[in-house]
């Protein structure tokens, strides 16, 4: 793995993945591919016609909806769904500019972690590019707020999260994660940890159109005080370190990596994309 580049980086091959979405459970085609510098992180839908929506730059202004994921808008009424998994493999290793073609309404899910997107971005390897990375910079402390739930981003001399979560659940309970930026800590400590949902909400997530492709293979299902999937977590603490991957990709969004910390708690997608 490659360390922390002060110039920018792109891939140094196309990557395909095939899989379905979570919540639509409509199969689908992801490409990533090379991008030039300056550029960021692109898209472009493939609608069924084969009209194709885009490129367009991937951008916290784009965020059409975070019920459940990350929703982000294209115009000409197309959108793409559960993006943040990619975007946190790709932000996560220190990826800076990426083509992305998806071929339906959401991103394919996997396993439900960043895991299978950070193994074939290290597989296909980073070209380093003649531009100078650009960060921004936190200067002050912005902080939002709902209820007892907040996201802050705070100035720092570095890349930092600060999670903090808090269910009702002896499961999960509060659970805490700090974490000092860099691609190896991502990916050893962080990418492998996947999404997670409550049995007793599965009917009316789906009555409402939602989780229809979830399943024990892409999802750690809590069911009371008890975890279903078979071979158990992955992490003692999977719970919180799932939410600070979802927060890598959310701040993705930024357009460029936040130099700064972020901390939030009882956070999630919504709260994210307001800070």
């Amino acid at each position: 793995m490659q360390k922390i580049s002060a110039r920018q980086t792109t891939l140094a091959a196309p990557i395909e993945f095939g899989g379905f979405g979570v919540h639509g459970a409509q199969p689908v085609t992801l490409t990533l591919e090379p991008a030039a510098p300056d550029t960021g992180y692109r898209i472009v839908r493939v609608l069924d016609d084969g009209q194709r929506i885009g490129p367009v730059d991937i951008h916290f202004s784009r965020v059409a909806r975070t019920t459940l994921c990350t929703t982000i808008d294209l115009g000409e009424s197309a959108s793409v769904a559960t993006i943040e998994h990619v975007l946190s493999a790709l932000s996560g290793l220190g990826v800076d500019n990426v083509l992305m073609t998806v071929s339906g309404a959401e991103f394919p899910i996997l396993d439900g972690s960043a895991q299978p997107f950070c193994e074939a971005i290290i597989s296909a390897g980073l070209r380093v590019l003649p531009s100078m990375r650009q960060f921004i910079k936190v200067k002050r402390a912005v902080t939002v707020r709902n209820n007892d739930a907040f996201a802050a981003l705070e100035p720092y001399n570095g890349r930092a999260l600060d999670i903090e979560i808090d269910f009702d659940s002896q499961v999960i309970g509060r659970e805490r994660m700090i974490f000092d930026w860099t691609p190896r800590r991502y990916y050893e400590d962080v990418a492998s940890a996947r999404t997670f949902g409550f049995v007793r909400d599965a009917k009316i997530l789906r009555q409402a159109g939602f989780a229809l492709g979830s399943s024990l293979e892409n999802s750690i299902a809590v069911d009371n005080d008890e975890i279903l999937n078979p071979g158990g977590l992955r992490y003692e603490d999977e719970f919180v370190r799932h939410k600070l991957l979802d927060a890598v990709g959310d701040l993705a969004l930024a357009g460029k990596p936040i130099y700064g910390r972020f901390r939030s708690y009882k956070g999630g997608h919504g709260l994210n994309a307001l800070v």
